[in-house]
């Protein structure tokens, strides 16, 4: 089957908004309690599958992202909801996505677009233009007091007791090209990387310096690797989303890019790498990574046209130690032809569905466990 272009989020669900005072937060607390056991069991085994039925708003990834409560109201939806769904893995909020929070400190502001989700335009024509420039940090913006205004409203309003994330973080060299115009950036990658090593190294500092500023409010709350992979309390490494990186050669991406982001990773646990589209080329770049924890990406043509192809996936990262987070948006058909695919003995693979039902997401979960015992 095509993506459907049409749609507005094809990894999205429906669902109504829920109101604070509507939600019981202490059942899906326990909810999410025994969930943990399962999620411990598979974080400390050598191989294993565990199921993810991701649940997301299409407003909250759009233009809801702005209001504090209705992005909330829209979340407890998603997770009241996602109790009727058999997985391993629970669902958790997430204050704010916006990607170009980094990039705030250098200056960039969101436009909002009526009905759509916020962009960036970038500062600075030339790298050496932006390293001549003295960033703010990111929590002094005014992105970046939203954000951690947003943790603390999320938090109060749920008792402190639900799962949360970090905002999303792009990773150091996808921030980069929102602080300096694109074509300019990657033509310094071949005749200034040093100036680019040196952007990178300053952005991946900030970026460490505000997620510090969001890990002091999360607390005990707090979900890892974070936006956009299967998270919960007892997992480990923080997310990055590098989708830029497919505009580098495999040598470009470790000369100039990797150490920025590995650096993040560091800091918080250990890398975990996202990219969109087909990454299955840069594996080399992406296996030089020191203590990555986690990969993710699309494998199947309705969750990215070019999403990547399971053999190779499988082959380089079973036995790896490496968690694999894969994302498949389509039928039991679908499912099932993309996890025997993937599944490799000494594998440690998360299966995202986006099953409809509650009755298709069980035989999803029967199925996935029975491929890959």
């Amino acid at each position: 089957m095509s993506f459907d272009y049409t749609s507005r989020d094809v990894q999205a669900t429906d669902v109504a908004p829920v109101t604070v005072s509507h939600f019981d937060v202490d059942a899906y607390a326990d909810y999410e309690a025994k969930l943990l056991e399962r999620t411990a069991t598979f974080a400390n085994a050598l191989e294993g599958v565990a199921v993810y039925r991701r649940f997301r708003a299409a407003e909250v990834f759009s233009d809801g992202c702005r209001d504090m409560r209705r992005s909330l109201e829209l979340q407890l939806g998603c997770l009241r909801t996602s109790m009727d769904f058999d997985a391993d893995i629970p669902n958790f909020l997430e204050p704010w996505y916006g990607i170009g929070t980094i990039a705030s400190a250098y200056g960039a502001e969101y436009v909002w677009f009526p009905g759509q989700a916020p962009v960036i335009h970038y500062r600075f024509e030339t790298v050496t233009d932006a390293l001549n420039y003295k960033p703010v940090s990111i929590a002094q913006t005014p992105i970046g007091r939203h954000s951690l205004e947003m943790i603390d409203f999320f938090l109060n309003e749920t008792r402190g007791k639900l799962p949360v994330c970090y905002c999303d973080s792009q990773s150091p060299l996808s921030a980069a090209l929102m602080v300096v115009n694109t074509n300019n950036l990657l033509m310094d990658v071949i005749f200034n990387p040093e100036g680019v090593l040196l952007l990178l190294d300053r952005i991946a500092d900030l970026t460490i310096d505000f997620v510090n500023e969001q890990k002091k409010l999360l607390g005990r709350c707090l979900v890892n690797p974070g936006h956009g992979f299967a998270s919960a309390r007892n997992f480990a490494g923080y997310g990055q989303s590098d989708d830029n990186m497919l505009m580098l050669s495999n040598e470009q991406y470790i000369d100039c890019a990797l150490p920025a982001f590995r650096k993040v990773g560091k800091a918080f646990g250990g890398p975990v790498f996202h990219s969109c589209g087909d990454w299955s080329s840069h594996i080399p770049a992406i296996r030089a990574i020191e203590g990555l924890c986690c990969i993710d990406g699309a494998f199947s043509p309705e969750t990215d046209p070019a999403h990547n192809p399971c053999e190779p996936v499988a082959e380089i990262f079973a036995r790896s130690g490496v968690v694999v987070n894969a994302r498949i948006v389509g039928g039991l058909d679908v499912i099932e032809k993309q996890v025997r695919a993937l599944w490799r003995p000494g594998m440690k693979l998360i299966v995202v569905t986006y099953c409809r039902t509650p009755e298709e997401q069980h035989e999803a979960y029967q199925l996935i466990h029975d491929i890959c015992q």
